[in-house]
């Protein structure tokens, strides 16, 4: 039988506090756009790209999520500071490469699905650093 405390890596939903929830599933929802965004990219080969280096790309993009679902999952539940502000680096970088992907193609379906994701993180990260979210990573 397993004991488990409020405080540990395994709390329910019910002991997380109100920002700390909305952190959560908001960064979930992000993700889950993202992984819609990628199972959908166009994966075909052509002269600028061979087909291992398209395999390559994908494989990266999906250790790259299954990392930040780690990040949020540590961060919400196990009650850890860094990964909120390596989730909010995370987002610096995304936002600084839409805009140059906005400046180069203009707005694009792409795109658009980019910005809602950036903007479900950002609201999610808000959540993380304001309210009774501060206690809880503090504690």
């Amino acid at each position: 039988m397993a004991i488990s405390s409020n405080n540990g890596p395994h709390s329910s939903s019910k002991n997380l506090p109100k920002n700390v929830f909305y952190f959560e599933v908001l960064l979930y929802a992000s993700l889950t756009l993202d992984a819609v965004s990628i199972a959908f990219q166009d994966r075909t080969s052509d002269a600028g790209m061979s087909e291992s280096t398209v395999l390559a790309a994908n494989i990266v993009a999906a250790s790259m999520l299954l990392l930040f679902v780690f990040l949020v999952n540590l961060a919400a539940r196990g009650r850890k500071s860094w990964p909120r502000w390596m989730l909010t680096a995370s987002l610096v970088f995304s936002v600084l490469s839409l805009l140059q992907i906005l400046g180069i193609y203009g707005l694009q379906f792409d795109s658009v699905i980019e910005i809602i994701s950036c903007a479900l993180t950002g609201a999610g990260l808000y959540y993380a650093f304001t309210g009774d979210a501060k206690d809880w990573f503090n504690a």
